[in-house]
């Protein structure tokens, strides 16, 4: 009777031992969904110090990433004050990403790349990269061309395109041949060629720092020319499901990183959405496996309003997206399932049906089945579709469970 005790004893202690295994077992592989961090925070689009510092201190306790976006800004040619601004971010234990503006000529550039160079080891992990250029995507394709394909055009005589400005630079690139280009793969050709010429962004790779910007169309190309990290343009008046489609099916075929920026709703004050409408943007852009969100706290006019364009509502929004959502659960459809393929090149907006198709053509027979099938699955699929480009160099298999082809009818 004695010995039935002891095997039952034994069996009990066998059990409970498998039991708490299990636990720690589920426990640990539950906390690996969310070791990959998530960097969340606010883009300083802002004129001083002062400004920079009083943002850190109020976003500090719920963010872990501050952008020092002010490229356009006079502090981004102040070595002191962004060494000020990085130091001060950083020791308040945030993560940073710096815009210090694209190239404009080899004496100004000097100092930044340094600059960069040197964050690496001073910083450390806490230096993420760089914010360099903006819309690269988007600019050439809204831009008007009508009048910048004609010989011996006077914007480009005899320029030194390492002395142009980053829009002439890319006009500049487009103006070589005084022709248009002749189609689609052509064009896919130059914005490449557009992209890894920078001398600005070209540097930057040298130096093996990561690069980020953030734009509203042609993501895919995008990472093409180089690009590490690109953040989707939310806010504004377009289909965040597009957005996110387009984005991380980029990212996922090429294995590059992507996040959201949540930009202006509107092009004057408030600027901003409203508190409720951004927080449900960035819960989107979370759970669709976003790795960056950031608002956009841009421009610094009020006198009012010491902190940019960010109302308490935008505040509040931002801690209780970190309390409830960011430290609290694992994003909820982190890959897509669906993906929808488009042709190789076909580098269409794709934000109405209207849209152009790299800037130089309008839609054309392939365009109304394309948006019809782009609509169809993201009622279908939602957050769960990607979509990706034909390309030999980036395998589809093994990446979707469902894969459809813009010339296939969908249902």
């Amino acid at each position: 009777m004695k010995t039935q005790h002891i095997v039952s004893l034994i069996l009990i202690v066998i059990l409970l031992v498998a039991t708490v295994s299990l636990l720690i077992s589920y426990t640990q592989s539950s906390s690996n969904l969310q070791k990959e961090p998530v960097y969340v925070g606010v883009a300083f689009g802002g004129n001083t110090t002062e400004q920079a510092k009083l943002l850190i201190d109020r976003t500090k306790g719920y963010t872990n990433l501050f952008i020092l976006d002010s490229g356009i800004n006079p502090i981004s040619t102040n070595e002191s004050a962004v060494t000020e601004i990085c130091d001060y971010a950083t020791n308040a234990g945030l993560n940073i990403i710096v815009n210090l503006g694209t190239f404009t000529n080899r004496t100004d550039w000097a100092w930044k790349i340094q600059f960069y160079n040197s964050s690496i080891q001073k910083y450390g992990d806490k230096f993420l990269g760089a914010y360099y250029d903006d819309e690269p995507g988007g600019i050439p394709l809204d831009w008007n061309w009508t009048k910048q394909f004609t010989e011996n055009s006077p914007l480009f005589s005899g320029a030194n395109p390492l002395d142009l400005t980053p829009i002439h630079y890319k006009l500049q690139i487009a103006n070589i041949t005084g022709t248009e280009p002749q189609n689609y793969t052509i064009e896919a050709q130059w914005f490449n060629q557009l992209l890894e010429r920078n001398p600005g962004h070209n540097s930057l790779k040298q130096y093996n720092i990561t690069t980020f910007t953030s734009d509203y169309a042609l993501f895919w190309f995008d990472y093409l020319g180089g690009y590490d990290t690109l953040f989707a343009q939310l806010g504004w008046n377009e289909s965040v499901n597009t957005q996110i489609s387009l984005l991380r099916g980029a990212a996922t075929m090429q294995n590059k990183d992507w996040g959201a920026i949540i930009t202006w709703k509107y092009t004057q004050p408030p600027y901003l959405d409203t508190g409720e409408n951004i927080y449900n943007q960035m819960v989107t852009a979370y759970n669709s496996g976003a790795k960056y969100i950031t608002i956009f706290n841009y421009p610094y006019n009020s006198t009012d309003n010491p902190y940019g364009v960010m109302e308490p509502e935008h505040f509040q929004a931002l801690e209780k997206f970190w309390n409830q959502i960011v430290t609290k659960s694992a994003p909820s459809v982190p890959h897509a399932e669906a993906a929808l393929v488009l042709p190789k090149d076909y580098g269409w907006g794709m934000r109405n049906p209207n849209d152009k198709i790299w800037g130089f053509w309008g839609t054309d027979d392939k365009s109304p089945l394309i948006w019809n099938n782009t609509q169809t699955l993201l009622n279908k699929y939602g957050l769960r579709l990607d979509i990706i480009y034909n390309d030999l160099a980036f395998p589809i298999e093994g990446n979707y469970s469902k894969v459809y082809y813009w010339n296939q009818t969908v249902t």
